[in-house]
């Protein structure tokens, strides 16, 4: 594998997701389904950004200068391949979360475990933080929701109404730390 260097992102290097690739492509996706989550053929190739880029440019902005956790994944020629984002305002009423609120690898470097070791230093800040939990709205595709589990994340047993309102078809999920 590459030599991948992680390290905290600057206000100034949010314009670098654009040197990343987002794109997926979705053959099943998981949705609820007369009251029970069942996965379902979709079939459908997302070229962008889920929600457009500019959306993941102001909440990577604002994670930043509101002093929560960017971490951004860099291969040997110094190029963005992958981030993860802590918020740090703190929620729940049995535990304090904290939303994992962006984990992106670009296309070409999934697969090769940056995702696992951007995950483990985010809940590594979360923990820091003294954080209970980590929370995480997760795209419903299927490879996504695979990932999430494989490191250890379960089904959120508390879900905060906000977050699982703003994207129904998320898969609400948390990581005890």
């Amino acid at each position: 594998m590459e030599n991948i260097t992680y390290r905290k992102l600057i206000v100034e290097e949010c314009v670098r997701i654009k040197e990343m690739n987002p794109s997926q492509y979705i053959r099943r996706a998981w949705r609820g389904i007369d009251g029970e989550r069942k996965l379902v053929e979709i079939n459908y190739q997302d070229p962008d950004w889920p929600n457009g880029y500019e959306q993941h440019y102001n909440n990577l902005k604002d994670t930043i200068i509101s002093g929560g956790s960017a971490i951004g994944a860099f291969d040997s020629n110094s190029k963005l391949v992958g981030f993860a984002t802590v918020n740090c305002e703190f929620f729940g009423e049995a535990y304090n979360h904290v939303l994992l609120d962006q984990l992106f690898i670009t296309l070409e470097y999934r697969g090769k475990g940056i995702g696992g070791k951007l995950f483990e230093v985010s809940a590594d800040v979360a923990r820091k933080w003294n954080a209970d939990k980590l929370y995480i709205c997760a795209g419903s595709a299927e490879e996504t929701i695979a990932f999430y589990f494989a490191i250890g994340c379960k089904e959120a047993v508390e879900v905060n109404k906000k977050l699982y309102e703003s994207d129904p078809n998320d898969y609400q999920l948390e990581y005890i730390l």
